[in-house]
């Protein structure tokens, strides 16, 4: 029995030491397995993503770049355009899609953002909350995007280091989005004000704090400066912050 109780203990010290050890290499490099599923998909979104822009440029109405009377197009009208293409896009686009791209270089981050934020399909990449209150780039409202943080590439395991002015990019098939860092906050896990439109545009960043725990989410706040369509005309990104009416 002694015996028994000694190598019993011996083999749960053991089994502690690699659950440890498990943990330091997943905080400090990921979880390996978990990355390499999300590579895979992120593979096919690339695809997807290329298909559905060829789509796009092949069948989309340009926006306007002269009135009637041969004038430039106006702020108005190049808003307006911008606004119903991105209302548009959202409304095509379904659970799983490819979104766009997502670019934060202070993060490293480069990748396929998918359309949702259920468990299965932010293991493909960030994922566009798609419920009541969120909406695509351009609209003039929020648009909120999640990520892991520990596991599956964990696009946003280091969101706290995000720092005002740092620069997030989006780049969807009708036009290409910077914004700037404003602020962050933490909320508890349940706090769904944050999923709140406020009838202007600001993109939203969203991880799990503290990592490995669930309890509380890490927010990160972006507005936009700069909007670029995809024929190389200009919205100002003060327009997009201005209520959307």
């Amino acid at each position: 029995m002694r015996r028994f109780l000694r190598v019993s203990g011996a083999l749960l010290i053991v089994a502690g030491l690699l659950m440890l050890a498990w943990a330091f290499v997943v905080w400090r490099w990921e979880d390996p397995f978990t990355r390499f599923y999300t590579e895979r998909e992120q593979r096919k979104l690339e695809s997807s993503y290329e298909r559905r822009l060829a789509d796009y440029e092949r069948d989309a109405a340009p926006p306007p770049e002269s009135s009637m009377d041969g004038e430039p197009a106006t702020p108005r009208a190049s808003l307006a355009w911008l606004r119903a293409t991105a209302r548009a896009y959202r409304r095509a686009t379904d659970r799983g899609d490819a979104v766009g791209r997502l670019v934060i270089p202070r993060l490293d981050v480069d990748m396929i953002v998918v359309n949702g934020t259920d468990s299965h399909t932010l293991k493909k990449g960030p994922g566009r909350y798609g419920g009541a209150g969120s909406f695509m780039p351009g609209e003039g409202h929020l648009v909120y995007v999640a990520g892991h943080r520990t596991t599956y590439s964990a696009p946003f395991s280091d969101i706290e280091e995000l720092e005002r002015g740092d620069r997030v990019l989006l780049q969807l098939p009708y036009a290409r989005f910077e914004y700037r860092v404003e602020r962050d906050e933490i909320v508890r896990a349940d706090e769904l004000r944050v999923l709140r439109s406020r009838g202007r545009e600001v993109l939203a960043l969203q991880a799990c704090h503290p990592r490995f725990f669930a309890s509380h989410r890490f927010l990160v706040y972006a507005r936009p400066v700069r909007v670029t369509t995809a024929s190389g005309g200009t919205v100002a990104g003060t327009a997009l912050a201005a209520p959307a009416g």
